[in-house]
């Protein structure tokens, strides 16, 4: 029943493993750059759902926005270098897959997708929760990355 959740989890795992944090900032031109390769990559990533139906393009939609989000949050950061916007993406990564998985409850009905949702919920808080511990403990090895 909490498959949707766990899989929701690893996109938000994968999408942090493939795109890393810098540790410099960007130029102007590079950061033009990275923005319009993600809009492109947005767009794509949502036409592609295009194909799909119900359920399934709603959940591809939600995951492709999710990506977008992400990778945003992630340029901010690699833009400004500053802790804040560090803390930012690992909240934008909780919500994202949050979404996702509140998505993928919708294949459920009644209780199994009441309960789905909760665990989404829980997964989330959990997340929020573990990236506020992970920043105080980057905070406390000597600040930024």
């Amino acid at each position: 029943m909490t498959s949707p959740v766990k899989t929701s989890l690893l996109l938000a795992a994968l999408v942090a493993c493939s795109s890393g944090y810098a540790q410099s900032t960007l130029t102007r031109d590079q950061a033009k750059a990275e923005h319009d390769r993600i809009e492109a990559t947005a767009k794509a990533d949502k036409k592609a759902c295009d194909a799909m139906q119900g359920n399934a393009e709603d959940v591809c939609e939600a995951q492709a926005k999710a990506r977008e989000k992400v990778a945003k949050a992630e340029l901010r950061y690699r833009q400004s270098g500053k802790q804040g916007d560090r803390m930012k993406v690992d909240d934008v990564k909780a919500e994202a897959a949050y979404e996702v998985a509140k998505e993928k409850c919708e294949d459920f009905e009644g209780d199994q997708q009441s309960q789905c949702k909760k665990d989404a919920k829980a997964e989330q808080e959990a997340a929020r929760k573990a990236a506020k511990g992970n920043a105080g403990a980057r905070a406390g090895a000597g600040g930024m990355r």
